[in-house]
């Protein structure tokens, strides 16, 4: 007969294994931190080559972990970015092909997964999502929306933070527009600043966690996105520290004559106007490492740092004149392109000797990447692919060739377009103008020279031109026509795929011209 005493010592001793098995289940997990900037261009940050923007923070990520030199963003303007973000799907997959509002829910999302995973998962900072307090599977978040007031009542914990330490002062003191590119040192206190705001409240979060779960938190600052407007202790170490010209391409003589307004899309300040704006948008890049420092520190601190996934990129980059360019929205590698960098936990294994890798990635792939890092499994509709595999195998032949890249009509209905580019060569298709652009990225990164009169890249052009057709072929006879490209003479802001459909192609649209337009016509 078996006693009572060996019973209750195996049931204690299956209840300390569940209980072993359960927690240890969630101490294999590695942490994931994500930290997002807005508008910050590939070209901002430290670790490349040749380049004089402080970021040392970053640097040692990169040093740390592996940094791709092709990261893209696929329709590069804030709230479809963020939607490739939090769905792991392409412009076409989650329907936004260009800006308008994040759709209230979709079938996967990223804090949602992670959490059914077992993560506490938090966001701090800019969502941008719509209604403005959804949470989108987070436990909790802490938002700063730059001043946007999109939904009834809506004000944001960094402004209501604000009232209660600077009483009666304007966060918007230094007076510069969401979408200007003029340039100013920031008026008030530093530590008053949104994104020094948000560097404290990540910090303070971390210093108070202390749960067993495996953590998720995103970081999402709004800057270096204009205004900028850095405080003066960092704009000094830009003062004496040469800062490059836009780059001024053959083609892009029509951008230069447009009206001189605050907001302009297109048009030629002078060099002096560019680099004025440039040494402020380093100065805040620089400035927002430091807050990134911050949280490396804190999660050192609490013994957390070894054990996270952290990720670092930008939403999309941002033109500073090239081109007589300005803000986004564009196929050129300054709106398009971004920095994307990974900092695996101790506990991968991966080749430590990678630093840089070559391959066409972009931010659909950040999901994926967490789902494999938390031990999940990628839905088969989500388009995007973990990196994780490019860090154990860099040489893998099962790595996409190219990737896409398109944007909706904005600020000229002219700047309509599909791109696609292995991060050699790029290939762009208007589809209002129907004009090519082909640029061999190797030997001309600024795409100052288009190819395509070139007979000697008419095989390359046919190729890519193919590659265009096969892209697009689904989308049926406005896109693609008896085997050849269709020019469009109407926009189209939003996919069949896209989940809301209380928000109409027609209301997106006119939301786009009324907000955001500012009338810069041809």
């Amino acid at each position: 007969m078996i006693s009572k005493h060996f019973i209750r010592k195996k049931f204690i001793g299956l209840v300390y294994i569940l209980v072993f098995a359960f927690y240890n289940s969630f101490a294999q997990k590695p942490h994931i931190i994500l930290i997002v900037t807005d508008q910050q261009r590939f070209d901002a940050v430290g670790y490349l080559e040749g380049s004089n923007i402080i970021t040392p923070n970053l640097d040692q990520l990169a040093a740390e972990g592996v940094y791709f030199t092709n990261a893209y963003s696929s329709t590069p303007s804030c709230t479809p970015a963020r939607a490739a973000l939090l769905t792991g799907m392409s412009p076409w997959g989650h329907g936004m092909l260009g800006y308008a509002k994040v759709a209230r829910q979709y079938p996967y999302e990223m804090p949602g997964m992670l959490r059914d995973l077992g993560y506490y998962t938090y966001g701090i900072g800019k969502m941008h999502w719509t209604p403005q307090r959804t949470l989108h599977g987070f436990h909790g978040t802490l938002v700063d929306e730059s001043g946007r007031i999109e939904s009834d009542g809506f004000i944001s914990d960094y402004r209501t933070w604000f009232k209660l330490n600077a009483p009666g002062q304007d966060p918007d003191k230094t007076g510069i527009l969401w979408n200007e590119h003029n340039a100013k040192v920031y008026q008030l206190e530093e530590h008053l600043h949104p994104d020094h705001w948000k560097s404290e409240m990540a910090v303070e979060f971390l210093e108070n966690y202390d749960l067993d779960n495996p953590l998720f938190l995103k970081v999402s600052f709004a800057r270096p996105h204009s205004p900028y407007d850095p405080p003066q202790r960092f704009l000094d170490l830009y003062e004496d520290l040469p800062i490059k010209a836009p780059f001024e391409g053959e083609w892009s003589e029509k951008f230069r004559n447009f009206p001189k307004e605050r907001e302009a899309a297109f048009g030629d300040f002078g060099v002096d106007h560019a680099i004025h704006s440039r040494r402020h948008y380093f100065a805040l890049v620089t400035f927002i490492d430091e807050q990134i420092g911050k949280i490396m520190a804190a999660l050192k601190e609490k013994n957390m740092y070894d054990n996270s996934l952290i990720l670092f990129v930008s939403d999309h980059g941002d033109m500073l004149g090239d081109h007589h360019h300005w803000r986004k929205t564009y196929a050129y590698e300054g709106s398009s392109k971004v920095p994307l960098v990974i900092k695996p936990p101790k506990s991968f294994d991966y080749d430590t000797s990678l630093k840089k890798l070559p391959h066409p990635v972009e931010i659909r792939d950040i999901l994926p990447t967490f789902l494999e890092a938390a031990g999940g499994i990628k839905p088969n509709i989500m388009e995007g692919s973990s990196l994780l595999g490019l860090l154990a195998d860099p040489n893998t032949k099962e790595w996409r060739e190219y990737i896409d890249l398109e944007h909706a009509s904005t600020y000229s209905f002219d700047n309509y377009w599909a791109a696609l580019t292995d991060g050699k060569e790029k290939y762009i298709w208007f589809f209002s103008t129907g004009e090519e652009q082909l640029f061999d990225l190797e030997k001309d990164p600024g795409e100052t020279t288009n190819l395509i009169s070139d007979k000697g890249h008419i095989p390359k052009l046919e190729l890519w031109r193919s590659r265009m057709i096969s892209h697009l072929q689904e989308r049926g006879d406005g896109f693609v026509k008896g085997g050849m490209l269709v020019k469009r003479t109407t926009n189209l802001l939003l996919s069949p795929n896209y989940p809301d459909k209380e928000w109409s192609n027609q209301e997106g649209l006119k939301f786009w011209r009324e907000e955001v337009d500012k009338g810069f016509k041809k």
